[in-house]
């Protein structure tokens, strides 16, 4: 007998839940304060380049969801240095509410990234809250 979840398969909604069992958030404010007190290694935003324009976290680095695996990868022709040295490091992966943010924390955990945590809320939480932003073009390096 198959169940209504294997004949239409999972929601996106689904997918984060799942995610959420295995990956670590911290809200907004406690990823603040980690930032102000130096305690983190890399803060990666995993939006697309028209969103980051608009406005993105102070000293963030750009990584868009659908390339992460590449950048992520060293053995890869778009590895990213200032994600693929950061292998053990604290990251923590952003993106607009919490939901990309989740699942790309998912898959840098599963490429044996080890301590990775997603950011409850996203930059639109961030920007609510008042904390600084910044606006620019998005360079892909």
């Amino acid at each position: 007998m198959s169940t209504p979840n294997s004949e239409q398969g999972k929601s996106a909604i689904q997918i984060v839940a799942e995610a959420r069992k295995t990956i670590p958030e911290l809200t907004v404010a406690q990823a603040r304060e980690k930032l102000d007190q130096g305690q983190i290694g890399l803060l990666l935003d995993v939006r697309e380049p028209v969103e980051w324009e608009k406005g993105h976290i102070p000293g963030a680095v750009l990584a868009p969801r659908g390339m992460l695996e590449w950048y992520a990868d060293p053995t890869t022709p778009y590895a990213k240095p200032e994600l693929t040295t950061k292998r053990d490091a604290h990251i923590i992966v952003a993106c607009a509410s919490g939901g990309r943010s989740m699942l790309a924390a998912q898959t840098l955990q599963s490429m044996g990234y080890t301590n990775v945590v997603s950011m409850a809320g996203g930059f639109n939480e961030w920007s609510k809250q008042g904390f600084p932003t910044e606006e620019g073009t998005a360079e892909m390096k």
